[in-house]
């Protein structure tokens, strides 16, 4: 059995719950997306799979 999860469309959806419920955390949020997104972009994935 080979299970298979895309973290993108899972951090979003969450992203958005998130920030439904508590607004102020929507600069945290995209805080923290965009750190991520520039660490995965500098060191790539290497064997980094979800």
């Amino acid at each position: 059995m080979n299970l298979s999860l895309h973290i993108g469309p899972i951090v979003s959806l969450v992203a958005g719950i998130l920030i439904l419920l508590m607004p102020r955390l929507l600069n945290y949020i995209v805080a923290i997306y965009l750190i991520v997104i520039g660490l995965i972009g500098l060191f790539g994935t290497g064997s980094f799979r979800l």
